[in-house]
């Protein structure tokens, strides 16, 4: 919708009173982007998965925080814990989210295995990085950061795609995009992003709009966070019915270009 403002012209919108976004994280930099836009939608997010029976949390009208997927909702239950299981206390501290409500099921049919590395005690790993935060109304809000299991170590530290990903988006240059981690000698991994031009820039030369964003990214993230993997222009990010960037895909295809350099050599 931010990058196609002409074509949103062409509509009546003015019935529209609020936006309500899953799937994936919805970056507070979009978010307040789409809001600069449209200053009288509410933009709400929500967060569960098809183990919870829907959502967990969600921003209600009157307690909206950008980037947050909002609170828990009436009969859920959330922990965080560390990658030993031990259970975090603090505000703002990062760790996989495990929930338990009466919408959790039960467990996987005829997978034990998988069973038994996902439920305990009732309580299901919902396999993502999240945090819980105090909000502006001094309310509790979930914080989804990625999937563990996507998350880019970068010489021991970690660097969540979404949060990359969201800060590209932010740049007009940018229709779409998606980050994974690249094996590196010396930082173990390092981000590169896959790009989709703006149609307003889409006959730019890939090595001035790589130099911009690149400057986007290193002007207001840690080092370690840096495109250092550089960047690929695509025509599209492969994603899921629902909207979730299928980041193994672009991993897939990483993999068999280097394959094929190494054929060359």
């Amino acid at each position: 919708m931010l990058r196609n403002k002409q074509l949103l012209k062409k509509f009546d919108l003015s019935s529209v009173r609020s936006l309500f976004t899953g799937a994936a994280p919805l970056g507070a930099e979009t978010a307040q982007e789409l809001q600069n836009v449209f200053p009288t939608w509410a933009i709400r997010q929500g967060y569960g998965l098809t183990e919870t029976a829907v959502i967990v949390c969600a921003t209600t009208p009157l307690d909206i925080w950008f980037g947050s997927c909002g609170n828990l909702l009436p009969g859920v239950e959330a922990r965080i814990l560390t990658p030993e299981g031990k259970e975090i206390h603090e505000y703002d501290t990062p760790g996989q989210l495990v929930v338990r409500s009466p919408g959790v099921v039960l467990g996987y049919l005829n997978n034990k295995k998988s069973t038994r590395e996902t439920f305990e005690d009732g309580w299901m790993h919902t396999g993502d990085e999240a945090m819980i935060r105090v909000g502006p109304n001094n309310t509790e809000h979930v914080w989804i950061l990625d999937r563990i299991k996507e998350l880019i170590k970068v010489k021991g530290l970690q660097v969540a795609p979404a949060e990359l990903e969201a800060h590209l988006l932010e740049y007009p240059m940018v229709a779409d995009c998606a980050v994974i981690g690249i094996p590196d000698e010396a930082a173990g991994e390092i981000p590169k992003a896959f790009v989709v031009k703006a149609h307003e820039v889409a006959g730019s030369s890939d090595s001035s709009v790589t130099q911009e964003l690149k400057k986007h990214v290193e002007d207001h993230k840690a080092r370690h966070k840096w495109l250092k993997g550089g960047i690929e222009f695509v025509d599209i990010i492969p994603k899921s019915p629902s909207g979730k960037i299928l980041r193994r895909l672009l991993r897939d295809k990483e993999k068999q270009a280097k394959r094929n350099a190494g054929g060359k050599l």
